[in-house]
């Protein structure tokens, strides 16, 4: 973040907000005219900081309605178990983030799913994967806030 000048930040920033807007709209915004501001966005792509342009769905309109926040406790910490778990986790399309944790749990997982017994069967296809210690689920009942935007500081120099 400390190599992204401020108008970098608000390229991202007006890209994480509407990846659809055309060249020209984000060019205005960041007072930039249009090819440096491409250019601009083009070495942003380049370094890694803007990692894809996607689009956002609701989960419900897809049958998804239902989060599950999972927590997993491993039986041990060992290279291979690690390895099993990560394999196991990109097979499942279920899951949305995954996280290895510091604190009581080892690992945090964002699960979508359709019903409860959508879940049993994920929960079993899971368990069967890789052997796991303790699983302990959350269902969310509201999604109060959600963002795919990261708070960057678009006014300090």
């Amino acid at each position: 973040m400390s190599d992204l000048d401020l108008i970098d930040r608000k390229i991202v920033a007006e890209l994480m907000r509407d990846a659809t807007l055309p060249i020209s709209q984000i060019a205005e915004k960041v007072g930039l005219s249009q090819t440096p501001c491409w250019k601009r966005i083009q070495k942003l792509e380049a370094n890694g900081v803007l990692t894809g342009r996607v689009a956002l769905a609701n989960p419900s309109q897809l049958g998804l309605g239902i989060v599950v926040f999972v927590e997993i406790e491993a039986p041990n910490h060992t290279v291979e178990w690690r390895q099993d778990f990560t394999k196991a986790v990109e097979t499942l399309p279920e899951i949305m983030e995954a996280y290895r944790m510091a604190g009581d749990m080892d690992y945090l997982l964002r699960v979508a799913i359709s019903s409860m017994e959508a879940f049993d069967i994920f929960y079993k296809r899971l368990t069967d994967a890789v052997p796991i210690k303790n699983v302990t689920s959350h269902f969310a009942m509201e999604r109060i806030r959600f963002t795919t935007a990261y708070p960057i500081d678009t006014r300090n120099r």
